[in-house]
C-alpha cells in the first residue's frame, strides 16, 4: 500500500480489498477475522492472522484430536510433570533436583526447497525450544526420510540436509547422538527432516512463556531481523506441493550457529541472573507469534513499537517484520527494575537488544509502527483462538485390498538361502551401515555421551558427580502405518520405548512429531485420528504422558500421501550412564540369550519390504504388556550389573540384530535357534525373519550372571532362551547360515557410500 494501512484507517475503509487468499487465509477465515475485530483487518492485522492461524501454527485441523492428550495422567513413573502440551517443550523430573525438558518438530518442507538451511534452521528452531525452558541444550537427534536412495532428487536433498545437521548442530558444539535414517519411494516428494532436541536444567530454573505484570517491559534480543523466512515454515508447510514441487516458495530461514551458540549462553546467564519475567522463541510466525502468545498466555495485554526492531534490511515493511521467521532471535518479559541488569549481560555476550514496549492490563494487543497503531487485536484471538475443523474422516476403500496381499503370497528363503538373503538385507537402504552420515555429526563433543547411534538409543549424562543420565529414542515404521495406522503409532511407541529400555533407562514420557498428508482428504484424516487414537491407548497402558511434540500435514505431492509417519520419541531416565549397556559382542567365550516370544510376523518387514517390494497384509501384533515387562527387566538386570550386551530387535528380524551385534566389535558368534523355534512355533526361517515386538538379544559374561538373568526374567514374566556363545570370526546359525564377520561388513558399508560418497 503507498501509505500505512493504520487501525483508523482500516475503520474508515471497509470495503477495501484484500490479499487474503494470497496469504493462505480461507473465506470463511478472513470474515471471520473481521468479526472478531469488527472491521476489516488492517495488513499488518492480516499478516499475523494469516501465519498463526496457519495449519502449521494453530493445528486447526488437528487440535480436535489431540485434545485427547491431555486427558493422560500428566506423571511419569518419576513423579509429576513440570511442563506438558502447550509449552514450548515438555520438561519431567528426573530425580535429585535435575529436570530434563525435550521436544521433536519437524521441517519437511523447508529442507525440500533448500535442504542445507531447511535442515539447520530445523535444529536451530527446536534448540531454542529447549533454552526458552530454562535449560542448557545437551544432545540432539534427527529422524529423517527421504524417497528412493537411487532416485537422482535424493542426490539432492539428502545431502544437503545431512550437511545442514552437522554444520548448525555442530557448531553449537551439540552433540547428535541418534535417530533415523528411512528410504521410502512415498517420501520422494516429501522428505521428512523432524529434529528432536534435549536440555537439563534444575526445577528452579524453570521459565515458561508468559508476559504478566502491567508495566513490564518487553525486549526482543538476539538477530537482527530480516527478509528471510518472510511466511517461512508458517505457510509453507501448510500447503500441498503439486507435481513440479511447491506453488508458494516464502524465503526459507537462513541459520546463524554461531550467533546462536552465544545466544544459549547469554540466556543462561540471564536465567541464572533471575533477570527473566517470561521468554518465548522466535521461531515460527516470528514476531507475530511471540507477542501473541506470551500476550495470551499472560495478563493479556501488551504494547510493542514494531519500528523499534533491529532490521537487516530497512526497507522491510511492518507486515513483512511482524511474518519474517528470521533465525537466533528471542523476545523476554522482563521487570522495569532489572532491564540495566539484563542489558549488561546481553551487551557482555554482544547480543543486541531492544526494549519494544511493555505489560499492560488492557486485555489487547497493540502494535505501533511510528506513533500509529497498526494492530489492535485480543492476542487469544491471534494466538490460541483461531479455527478448529473437524473434518470429515473416511476409512480408505483400498485398506482392505491391501492388508488382505499378505507376505505369504512371497516365496519364503529356505534354509541354504538364508545366508544370502542376510546379506542382502544388511546392504539393504534401511539396514545399511548408515556411518557415512553420521560420521558427519560430532556425537560426542561436551564429553557427557554415553552411547550414541548405531545404539539403540542415545545416552547421555547430565551430572557428572552422581552420573545420572537420559536415555533418547525416536521410531516410526511408516508402512505398518499405512496398513494399520492404529497399530503403527502403537509400534513405534513400543520400539522407542524398547530401545530406551535395553540400555537399562526407565522410560518416563513422549514427545511425537505426526507426519501425514494432506487433512483436506478425509482419508487422511482416519488415518490422523487413527494414529492419535492408538499412541493415545498405548501411552495409558504404558502409564507415560505425551508431554509435546508436533504436527506436519500437507506431507503429500498432488494428491498421493506419504505413508502414515507417526514418530514418536520417548526419554528415559538411568541413574548411573556409567551403568548403561549397549549393544554388540564385544568378548569371545559369552552366552547369547534371546529374550520375548517370536511369532510368524513378516507382513509389513523389511523382509518383504527390500527384497520383494511388497507392502501388505497386517503389522505385527502389538504386546504392550509385554513391552513393559521387558523393560522393567532390563532396568533391574542393568542395575544388577549382569549385563555385558544388549540390543533390541525391530527392522529385519532376529537376523539383522544378531548380524549387528557381530559387527559392532568385530566378534562372531555359534548360535542354535532350535529353542526359540520349538517353543514358539515357528521355522528357521520366520524365526529369523520376523518382526515380532518385545525382544531383544543380550548377552552375560558367566554362569553365575547367566543364573541372575533368568530368576529376572521369570521375576518379570519374560520367555528368555539360551542360543549359543560368542566368539571367532563367524556368525553361526544351526542349520540356516554361515558368514564370516568381514563379508558382512563388506554388504554392510558399501551401500550408503556407493550413492554419496562423491
Amino acid at each position: 500500500m503507498s501509505t500505512l494501512d493504520t487501525v483508523a484507517h482500516a475503520g474508515q475503509t471497509p470495503d477495501l480489498d484484500q490479499p487474503w487468499a494470497d496469504l493462505g487465509l480461507k473465506e470463511d477465515e478472513y470474515a471471520r477475522i473481521r468479526e472478531i475485530l469488527g472491521r476489516r483487518p488492517t495488513i499488518a492485522e492480516l499478516a499475523m492472522y494469516s501465519v498463526m492461524w496457519s495449519e502449521h501454527c494453530s493445528y486447526k485441523s488437528s487440535k480436535v484430536h489431540l485434545r485427547r492428550f491431555g486427558d493422560l495422567p500428566q506423571t511419569t513413573p518419576l513423579g509429576e510433570t513440570l511442563a506438558g502440551i502447550g509449552e514450548n517443550a515438555g520438561v519431567i523430573d528426573v530425580g535429585q533436583g535435575w529436570a530434563v525438558t525435550f521436544k521433536v518438530e519437524s521441517h519437511n518442507h523447508p529442507s525440500y526447497v533448500e535442504p542445507y538451511q531447511g535442515a539447520a534452521t530445523g535444529v536451530g528452531g527446536i534448540v531454542r525450544d529447549i533454552m526458552a525452558m530454562g535449560a542448557r541444550p545437551v544432545a540432539v537427534m534427527d529422524p529423517l526420510r527421504f524417497g528412493a536412495i537411487d532416485h537422482p532428487d535424493t542426490a539432492r536433498v539428502l545431502p544437503g540436509v545431512v550437511k545442514g545437521i552437522g554444520g548448525y548442530g555442530n557448531s553449537l558444539g551439540l552433540p547428535n547422538v541418534g535417530g533415523e535414517i528411512v528410504f521410502d519411494e512415498c517420501y520422494q516428494g516429501n522428505p521428512l527432516v523432524n529434529a528432536l532436541c534435549v536440555g537439563t536444567l534444575r526445577h528452579e530454573d524453570l521459565h515458561l512463556a508468559k508476559a504478566s505484570g502491567a508495566g513490564n517491559k518487553v525486549v526482543l534480543f538476539g538477530a537482527k531481523t530480516g527478509g528471510d523466512g518472510i511466511g517461512g515454515v508458517s505457510v509453507l508447510a501448510s500447503e500441498t506441493f503439486d507435481e513440479g514441487g511447491p506453488t508458494k516458495r516464502p524465503a526459507v530461514q537462513v541459520g546463524d550457529p554461531f550467533a546462536e551458540k552465544v545466544l544459549i549462553e547469554c540466556c543462561l546467564e540471564l536465567y541464572r541472573a533471575g533477570v527473566v519475567e517470561g521468554i518465548q522463541d522466535l521461531g515460527g510466525a516470528g514476531l507475530s507469534c511471540a507477542t501473541s502468545e506470551l500476550a495470551s498466555a499472560g495478563d493479556g495485554g501488551m504494547i510493542v513499537e514494531l519500528d523499534r526492531v533491529p532490521l537487516r534490511d530497512s526497507t522491510l515493511l511492518p507486515a513483512e517484520i511482524l511474518m519474517s521467521e528470521s533465525q537466533e532471535r528471542m523476545m523476554a518479559v522482563v521487570a522495569p527494575d532489572q532491564v540495566d541488569a539484563f542489558m549488561a549481560i546481553t551487551d557482555r555476550w554482544d547480543v543486541e537488544a531492544t526494549v519494544l514496549g511493555e505489560v499492560t492490563g488492557t486485555g489487547r494487543l497493540v502494535i505501533t509502527w511510528h506513533g500509529e497503531t497498526i494492530v489492535d487485536v485480543p492476542p487469544r484471538s491471534v494466538a490460541h483462538d483461531g479455527p478448529v475443523y473437524d473434518r470429515p474422516m473416511a476409512r480408505p476403500q483400498w485398506l482392505d485390498a491391501v492388508q488382505a496381499d499378505t507376505s505369504a503370497s512371497l516365496p519364503r528363503p529356505g534354509t541354504d538361502e538364508l545366508g544370502q538373503v542376510v546379506l542382502d538385507l544388511l546392504a539393504s537402504p534401511n539396514l545399511c551401515d548408515k556411518s557415512w552420515v553420521t560420521d558427519q555429526y560430532d556425537r560426542y563433543v561436551l564429553g557427557n555421551t554415553r552411547q550414541a547411534m548405531p545404539a539403540d538409543a542415545g545416552l547421555v549424562r547430565i551430572d557428572e558427580r552422581t552420573g545420572l543420565g537420559v536415555a533418547v529414542s525416536t521410531d516410526c515404521n511408516g508402512r505398518f502405518g499405512r496398513l494399520d495406522p492404529y497399530a503403527g503409532a502403537q509400534l513405534a511407541l513400543s520400539e522407542s520405548y524398547r530401545n530406551v529400555a535395553t540400555t537399562g533407562a526407565l522410560p518416563l514420557a513422549v514427545t511425537d512429531c505426526l507426519n501425514f498428508g494432506s487433512p483436506e482428504d478425509p482419508e487422511v484424516m482416519w488415518q490422523f485420528e487413527r494414529a492419535v487414537a492408538g499412541l493415545f491407548d498405548a501411552c495409558l497402558e504404558l502409564g507415560i504422558p505425551v508431554t509435546g511434540g508436533n504436527v506436519s500435514f500437507y506431507n503429500q505431492t498432488g494428491d498421493v500421501a506419504i505413508h502414515p509417519t507417526p514418530v514418536v520419541g520417548v526419554l528415559g531416565v538411568i541413574e548411573d550412564v556409567a551403568k548403561g549397556v549397549g549393544a554388540g559382542f564385544a568378548h569371545d567365550g559369552q552366552v547369547v540369550l534371546v529374550l520375548g516370544r517370536t511369532r510368524d510376523e513378516l507382513d509389513g518387514g523389511e523382509w518383504a519390504h527390500a527384497l520383494h517390494g511388497h507392502l501388505g497384509g497386517v503389522p505385527p501384533q502389538v504386546d504392550l504388556a509385554a513391552e513393559k515387562a521387558l523393560a522393567d527387566f532390563f532396568v533391574a538386570a542393568v542395575r544388577a550389573g549382569v549385563l555385558t550386551s544388549s540390543h533390541d530387535v525391530s527392522d529385519g528380524g532376529l537376523a539383522i540384530t544378531l548380524a549387528e551385534s557381530a559387527l559392532r566389535h568385530g566378534v562372531g558368534a555359534s548360535l542354535d535357534l532350535t529353542p526359540v523355534c520349538e517353543r514358539d512355533g515357528v521355522d528357521l526361517t520366520t524365526a529369523l525373519l520376523s518382526e515380532s515386538v518385545a525382544r531383544a538379544v543380550v548377552t552375560v559374561a558367566d554362569e553365575q550372571s547367566l543364573a541372575t538373568v533368568v530368576n529376572l526374567a521369570a521375576e518379570h514374566g519374560v520367555p528368555v532362551a539360551r542360543i549359543g556363545t560368542t566368539g571367532g570370526s563367524t556368525l553361526k546359525v544351526k542349520g540356516a547360515l554361515e558368514l564370516e564377520v568381514d563379508a558382512m561388513r563388506l554388504a554392510h558399508t558399501a551401500t550408503m557410500r556407493s550413492y554419496f560418497a562423491s
